[in-house]
């Protein structure tokens, strides 16, 4: 990648970006899931990525016609993901991004997953002293494709959400950094997006 210390701030999603937890997630989602009587599919998984655990669970219950209360669920699986954190591995080139410019450009991870989750996965990959914050889905009332967990982190980066470059994973969340005026790398090709 070119020189990033031209930008105000780095925002970085964890799953699927700094960690390769998808499949890891999944695996946490199908298990659960089946014990509430609810199907999900990996396609479907997939297409849900940057959403918050509550709301998947909701809207999956609803299609599904299944009563099932989404705090409950919602602990279990995310139980049963930290579980598998031993098992996780780092997305080395974006990990190798963020230690080159520790110091160098302020940086946040901006994530819809859960506060405890996220951190769980920052500390396995010994990377808490890299970011200056770190948002989640508790910190926003709306989420992935709304701009506002990006607006956060470029907010408490002290920095203008325009000057930021975003690193994501999922179609939500290059969606969400578009509409925060953030440029964007999508880190599954490296493919670059530039805001407006």
């Amino acid at each position: 990648m070119n020189d990033l210390s031209r930008y105000g701030g780095l925002i970085f999603d964890c799953d699927g970006t700094l960690t390769d937890s998808m499949p890891l997630h999944f695996e946490a989602w199908r298990e659960t899931m089946a014990r509430f009587g609810i199907e999900f599919t990996e396609q479907r998984f997939y297409s849900m990525a940057g959403m918050p655990t509550d709301k998947i669970i909701r809207v999956l219950a609803d299609e599904q016609s299944v009563d099932v209360d989404p705090e409950v669920a919602g602990a279990e699986k995310e139980l049963a993901f930290r579980q598998r954190i031993p098992r996780l591995t780092p997305l080395q080139r974006v990990c190798d991004i963020a230690r080159a410019y520790h110091n160098v450009v302020p940086m946040a991870v901006a994530s819809g997953g859960d506060r405890e989750g996220v951190w769980a996965q920052i500390k396995h990959l010994q990377m808490e002293s890299l970011f200056a914050a770190v948002v989640t889905a508790e910190d926003t009332k709306k989420h992935k494709p709304e701009p506002d967990v990006f607006l956060k982190a470029a907010e408490l980066l002290k920095v203008a959400p325009e000057t930021c470059l975003v690193f994501e994973d999922s179609p939500l969340g290059l969606d969400a950094a578009a509409r925060a005026s953030m440029d964007c790398v999508d880190v599954r090709d490296f493919t670059f997006y530039q805001a407006g």
